[in-house]
């Protein structure tokens, strides 16, 4: 392809040598670089793209992106001089692989908690409805049914734009896609044309890598500033952060929301562990999931359905049929009749949510007995705050091991013991073996109790010190509850 249309529409500062050529591919990590390839040096947050430009021209790159030339530029390449590379090379993934986004209706979320419930609940819709559909998500990708694994929440845009290239060579008419706050500070989603865009809520993530609660929002919030003028924003005003994702948007505002006034509302009317009654815009549907906050998740796919142009009864007949999304709050009976529920809850709100919903619905003497654990290598100031959420809100709490990564998993515990105050700690275990923590929580649990199993949900490994070593929350539960 040649490399003036693969620059199309990125802010060049100048080129430089070779003045045009061929590339056979987009690369920004040097490794993969391979003859005439076009090497886009990107600052990242841990390495700086730039360093690597020499070896990736000894692979054999013909052009180089870059904000900082070298001092002595080899005339036989063709350099391209950009105030953001990052930024570039969305924009350069998405012209190569000829604007995927712009030929299927592509939907974004964003938000700390529910993007994977929300994108693969819309995902499933319109396949029900009888569209083609892809998704991108923390469990899975899928074009229409086809499965492809997921490294990252989000992509990286040179992969982004080739399964979404595969997509629309398969037909799609949709896309969901799960935008975390790290793409959308890194641009991994610069050159994609959104239809719309979907804001969940904001609370305490990830602060490891944003460092403060405002750059935080910021990542989010420049996703909306971004959307075009004939797409959709649609946002979750119980959060007070909604409103902020609209205000300078372009995008056609829309809101939703479970508490107060807003374009569409719902409420719930009951909810047991088998499923909840609800009322969306009046009209009232029976869903087999639970709690307010997928009540929330419930109304932002009716209402994001709606508006991509489906039809409201269809949408609230198979709303009522959709299946929990694999690893949030699922259910698993033992033969004794104890509960099991295996969620992803990994930030303090999720857990707020997640044990309030389940003590709204368990009855009195029945025990509450939660497994919590914390990852390593991320960030360290929610731990304490976890670890007292699962505390006040059970009988009993084991703390475990999650994912300690290149850490500790004791030291870890500590960091979340120290959330805990002398009158809960009573009721605290420390086992930092996962495994033998989810057996005692087992061997504590009488006939009628729910244990939460949180943290990992769908994960199928446990990273430690950089090696994925097989682990199901949900194997170990049912094999625990065989042993009872």
């Amino acid at each position: 392809m040649k490399i003036e249309d693969i620059l199309n529409g990125i802010p060049v500062i100048s080129v430089s040598g070779k003045k045009s050529g061929d590339v056979s591919g987009i690369e920004f990590d040097s490794r993969k670089v391979k003859k005439d390839s076009l090497f886009v040096a990107v600052k990242g947050y841990k390495t700086d793209g730039h360093e690597f430009i020499n070896s990736a021209i000894a692979s054999g790159a013909s052009a180089i992106i870059c904000e900082t030339l070298p001092e002595n530029p080899d005339k036989k390449i063709y350099w391209i001089k950009t105030a953001d590379s990052a930024k570039a090379l969305g924009m350069a993934a998405s012209n190569y692989f000829g604007n995927p986004s712009s030929s299927l209706k592509l939907v974004g979320v964003t938000g700390t908690n529910g993007k994977t419930t929300i994108a693969t609940l819309l995902y499933r819709m319109f396949l029900r409805l009888g569209y083609k559909c892809g998704l991108f998500s923390t469990v899975c990708n899928y074009i229409n049914e086809k499965e492809y694994e997921a490294t990252h929440t989000t992509p990286d845009p040179i992969q982004l734009n080739y399964l979404l290239s595969m997509m629309v060579a398969e037909g799609c008419d949709f896309a969901f896609m799960e935008v975390s706050s790290h793409s959308a500070d890194q641009k991994r989603i610069a050159g994609l044309k959104f239809a719309g865009g979907i804001f969940t809520n904001l609370t305490h993530d990830h602060l490891d890598y944003h460092k403060t609660f405002d750059n935080y929002l910021a990542a989010k919030k420049s996703f909306f500033d971004t959307l075009p003028s004939e797409s959709f924003a649609l946002a979750n005003v119980d959060d007070r952060n909604g409103r902020v994702m609209l205000q300078n948007t372009p995008a056609r505002h829309y809101t939703f929301s479970v508490r107060g006034m807003a374009d569409y509302r719902c409420n719930i009317i009951e909810q047991g562990f088998e499923g909840m009654g609800l009322k969306i815009q009046g009209e009232e549907i029976w869903t087999r999931l639970i709690g307010d906050f997928n009540a929330s998740n419930l109304l932002a796919v009716y209402a994001a359905s709606e508006l991509l142009g489906a039809a409201r009864k269809e949408i609230l007949t198979i709303l009522s049929d959709l299946h929990p999304v694999t690893g949030r709050l699922e259910i698993i009976k033992s033969p004794g009749g104890i509960s099991g529920i295996v969620d992803y809850a990994h930030t303090p709100d999720a857990l707020l949510n997640v044990i309030g919903t389940i003590n709204k619905i368990r009855e009195g003497g029945v025990q509450l007995i939660t497994v919590v654990g914390a990852g390593g290598d991320r960030d360290r100031t929610k731990r304490p705050e976890m670890a007292a959420i699962s505390a006040e809100g059970s009988n009993k709490v084991i703390l475990t091991s999650d994912n300690p990564r290149t850490e500790d998993p004791e030291k870890i515990i500590d960091e979340m013991e120290a959330g805990i105050t002398p009158d809960l700690k009573r009721k605290t275990l420390r086992i930092s073996d996962r495994r033998e923590a989810i057996k005692a929580a087992v061997m504590f649990a009488n006939k009628g109790d729910v244990i939460l199993i949180a943290g990992k949900g769908h994960e199928t490994y446990q990273d430690v010190m950089g090696v994925k070593h097989h682990f199901d929350d949900r194997e170990e539960l049912r094999s625990a509850f065989l042993l009872k």
